[in-house]
């Protein structure tokens, strides 16, 4: 009788768990990337839309990111426009190229479709989804700080044993830097699936334990349709299989069984930080951690440090101890870098204003208004502030008052980095494929230039360029260093000695170009108007690097910093590495040397950190 009653237990204890859902199926779309120069993504959304509203036993759509191919307002409207024809609910998230060449920073993709993460609740099962950028600036992907503030929050309302399915663009794996913080907190509670895309491929995985699956992109590619993935939930197991819209459902390709799991007690790699105690000459005097990331590099006066962040927040902290002075909320995210003259700093915003307020209080000054979101940085000069924004024009304003003193509006694309003034002109790039040279006094074009590539993804965009004996020197994700006569625009000559991209710096006294390599190394070439070869090369053993912070000299000492989280101070003339030292596991924005051994680093998860060199 005992035994029965045990027995009876067991089987009432596992029906209870099954209980928790009935059985339902949904579609998993990933990678639409609208806009392709393919010519097919819109066409091949269409067909998947009609072909789940042609099935009746599908309860909801996810799409797991890259849903335009540059996340250009028109991109996502369209996008919108195709997926309003499902005839179930769809919850959407971003990808890198929504994010990391958007016109909006990322605003318009919340605005558009409402929101930027999703939590819902279909039989018993909680599903979570959030985007991952980069965002603006090339880097590996991540989780944006606000949102892992989201996910903690979202974690702590689930029920005991509740299930839970987590949806990320990018696989959690290293590809994302901030990997092991979605791990750690997913391994905390009963997950049955993480889903993803990127990859453009089915493949099953597991993240340190938990069980992934990556699907399809919706692309056709190469062959005649595109497709997605049907995911049918059963009480043991989620099923997946490849459907070819309007044609065929495939035999299932994998499959993840759904009983609950234990997790091992096994350590997995994480971000080593031990590099810091091997070089006692630099220390941190202050880590200021943001709720939100930091795409830019802070202004710097003599007591405070200053800086945006991607919830739209101008923070003012004391140079000091690192503690907030004061703050002034925008409404957009910043990826702008503040400019400071006298007591005004400038900073434009996601909302599409540009700010000035006053640097010891925060008060607003001034404020104007452009036509969509302004992501550049401005630069002030001669009493004027210079910036360029994503409705395609660049302006001159008054420092004092705010008022425009001229525009242009040729452009074809956003503007997101900071211009320079040289030789009368204001020169800067553009998502457009041009760099461009206007005279800094009425605006009037000089010359545009471009490096021949037809793809917007290849133009000088994100680089700050430098100047020298008339001469403009830029890197581009084409990885070509390319030396421009300042007065015409013609192109003096072009190397690809080396893999350099969007990266570039100039010594002091103007006689040679820094450049970090993409794998390892950090190059030097000479200025000059004739074709220059390599000076020199050395592997200072930072891996693979692709993100576009600016080499800078300062005493005669280099300052960099990776993607990777890490900064390096090298000594350009012994070719020597000075120190190295890890502030997290993210991109390092270009440093600000704010004075005599001291430097000031802002990262993309939100810390701002204010190191002190002892040479």
């Amino acid at each position: 009788m005992k035994k029965r009653l045990l027995v009876l237990i067991f089987l009432m204890a596992v029906v209870h768990v099954h209980a928790q859902w009935k059985p339902f199926r949904f579609a998993f779309i990933s990678d639409t990337h609208i806009g392709s120069p393919n010519g097919h993504a819109e066409e091949d959304l269409r067909r998947t839309v009609a072909d789940i509203n042609s099935m009746n036993d599908i309860a909801f759509v996810v799409l797991t990111g890259d849903i335009t191919e540059l996340g250009t307002d028109a991109e996502i409207k369209l996008a919108k426009e195709i997926l309003s024809e499902l005839k179930v609910p769809y919850y959407i998230l971003a990808g890198n190229h929504d994010t990391g060449w958007s016109e909006s920073g990322g605003v318009s993709f919340g605005k558009i479709f409402g929101y930027d993460k999703f939590s819902f609740n279909f039989n018993g099962i909680q599903f979570l989804g959030c985007a991952s950028g980069p965002y603006v600036r090339m880097s590996d992907g991540h989780i944006p700080r606000d949102a892992v503030n989201w996910l903690d929050q979202e974690l702590k309302k689930l029920k005991p044993n509740q299930p839970v399915v987590f949806l990320n663009h990018y696989p959690l794996d290293k590809d994302l830097d901030n990997w092991y913080e979605a791990v750690d907190r997913l391994k905390n509670h009963r997950t049955l699936a993480v889903l993803n895309g990127h990859w453009h491929t089915n493949r099953r995985l597991d993240y340190e334990e938990l069980p992934a699956v990556v699907g399809r992109s919706n692309l056709r590619a190469k062959a005649a349709f595109g497709g997605y993935n049907l995911v049918d939930v059963g009480l043991d197991s989620m099923i997946f299989s490849e459907r070819t819209p309007g044609i065929e459902t495939k035999k299932a390709w994998t499959g993840i069984d759904l009983a609950e799991k234990k997790f091992s007690a096994k350590k997995y790699d994480r971000p080593n930080y031990s590099m810091n105690d091997s070089f006692p000459s630099v220390k941190a005097r202050w880590i200021y951690a943001s709720d939100a990331n930091v795409i830019s590099t802070p202004a710097v006066t003599s007591n405070l440090v200053i800086f945006g962040n991607s919830v739209g927040s101008i923070d003012a902290i004391s140079k000091t101890d690192g503690k907030k002075k004061w703050a002034f909320k925008t409404k957009g995210a910043i990826y702008s870098s503040p400019a400071i003259f006298q007591n005004k700093v400038v900073v434009a915003s996601g909302d599409g204003s540009i700010y000035c307020l006053n640097n010891n209080t925060g008060k607003l000054i001034w404020q104007f208004k452009a036509d969509a979101a302004v992501l550049g940085s401005p630069l002030i000069h001669d009493n004027k502030v210079y910036i360029g924004g994503s409705d395609h024009h660049f302006r001159c304003l008054d420092l004092a008052t705010g008022k425009q003193r001229w525009s242009f509006g040729a452009l074809e694309g956003p503007v997101v980095s900071t211009p320079i003034f040289s030789n009368g002109k204001i020169i800067f790039g553009s998502w457009d494929r041009h760099l461009y040279a206007l005279d800094a006094y009425t605006g009037v074009l000089s010359w545009k230039w471009n490096n021949g590539s037809m793809v917007r993804n290849f133009a000088p965009a994100s680089c700050i360029p430098v100047v020298q004996d008339d001469i403009v020197y830029i890197v581009a994700p084409d990885r070509y260093l390319s030396a421009i006569d300042i007065n015409t625009g013609t192109t003096l000559w072009r190397s690809k000695e080396v893999t350099v991209r969007e990266s570039i710096g100039i010594s002091a006294d103007g006689k040679w170009l820094y450049c970090k390599t993409m794998s390892d190394g950090f190059a030097v070439f000479p200025t000059g108007r004739n074709m220059q070869t390599l000076a020199w090369k050395k592997d200072y053993g930072f891996g693979y690097e692709h993100v576009p912070n600016m080499p800078v000299e300062k005493d005669g000492k280099v300052y960099f910093g990776t993607k990777n989280g890490i900064v390096y101070g090298i000594d350009p003339y012994t070719r020597e590495k000075l120190w190295r030292y890890r502030i997290d596991n993210s991109m390092v924005n270009t440093v600000n040397p704010s004075a005599a051994n001291e430097l000031v680093v802002a990262t993309m998860d939100g810390k701002v950190t204010l190191l002190e060199l002892k040479y």
